[in-house]
């Protein structure tokens, strides 16, 4: 829980004073990684996000690493909760934090299907899937080095990087043989990109980590989860969301990754043209990052698997990396890319 006392001392001396009266604070979400409360003060209405007092020391510097990201696209097109406040100081409420103006929208994520007028009216839905893509492809035209990110991430070298770094994490957690690993990891070796332009990005851009505005038109308001954030290629954020997505989304398509109904969307060519269209990036090499998005993903799905035990949610992993893995093998071994 919360020190509100510590917390309430802390808000003042940073500003957020609202009316001057106690805040009012109230748990949203949490893992084992970060947990999220809401903050009310008067006309503050605000989110704070902290690690737990369980995770690892490390958080605390993935906690900053996010605030230095969501407080660099300030003054950028990239929607994202706007940047309030950091405390650096573990003493203040035991881990470092940040806190973020309260984003009012949904999440795809939290919903058991598209609400109103979504779920009714095709076009409406059709922009979610728009609206989506258009977010990294408006991270892709983030100046980094004017927004002062300098440092956030290693850039050279990203693509030489990507096999010899997940193959040796996947031996530190290996639990078991992954059939498709080798061929896909053989693949990537000896493919790369068409051109490599560095750029913000996500890590781990998909429908569970946007909120949308409520009502039609569709409104992307905000990226959140910015924990895997680094500057390196922004194309793998389009492979991430792609990788899965169907070319024909007529009735009974199917979803991605298992919770977005993705019936009546617009088709991957068309989400690719979409990208391509905002971001002003060529679109021709991704079969590259699809295959790389599919490895990878398994890899890190790999390791909740591992480690799940009596966890339902992270034993569903395990039928899920055997087909990432290989659907990634598959694709490495019919595509006709060949750069």
């Amino acid at each position: 829980m919360i020190d509100v006392d510590r917390l309430t001392a802390w808000l003042d001396q940073v500003g957020l004073t609202g009316d001057g009266s106690a805040p009012e604070v109230s748990f949203v979400t949490g893992g084992s990684q970060n947990e999220i409360y809401e903050i009310r003060r008067g006309d503050l209405h605000a989110a704070l996000r902290i690690p737990p007092t369980s995770a690892p020391a490390s958080r605390d510097e993935g906690i900053l690493r996010e605030w230095r990201i969501i407080n660099a696209l300030e003054g950028t097109d990239v929607p994202h909760p706007p940047a309030l406040g950091v405390g650096e100081d573990p003493a203040v409420l035991g881990r470092a934090f940040y806190v973020m103006g309260y984003v009012d929208g949904w999440s795809p994520i939290s919903v058991d299907d598209w609400p109103e007028p979504f779920a009714s009216d095709v076009e409406a839905k059709r922009g979610l899937a728009y609206q989506l893509v258009e977010g990294i492809a408006l991270l892709s035209k983030v100046d980094w080095r004017a927004q002062g990110l300098e440092g956030l991430g290693r850039p050279d070298g990203f693509h030489e990087r990507q096999v010899d770094r997940w193959t040796a994490f996947l031996e530190r957690i290996k639990g078991r043989e992954l059939p498709g690993f080798d061929e896909a990891a053989a693949w990537l070796r000896t493919h790369s990109p068409l051109d490599y332009v560095p750029g913000l990005m996500h890590g781990d851009y998909q429908f569970a980590n946007v909120m949308f505005g409520h009502g039609a038109p569709a409104r992307l308001v905000a990226i959140v989860d910015w924990e895997m954030g680094t500057v390196g290629d922004p194309k793998l954020d389009l492979g991430w969301v792609v990788h899965s997505w169907p070319e024909d989304t007529s009735s009974g398509a199917g979803s991605v990754a298992g919770y977005v109904d993705m019936t009546d969307m617009p088709s991957r060519t068309q989400i690719l043209e979409r990208y391509a269209e905002v971001s002003g990036r060529q679109v021709d090499d991704i079969d590259y990052y699809s295959v790389l998005a599919k490895w990878k993903l398994a890899v890190v799905l790999e390791a909740g698997f591992q480690r799940a035990g009596d966890d339902p949610k992270l034993r569903a992993f395990g039928d899920i990396v055997l087909q990432l893995m290989g659907e990634a093998a598959d694709l490495a071994e019919m595509s006709d890319y060949r750069g």
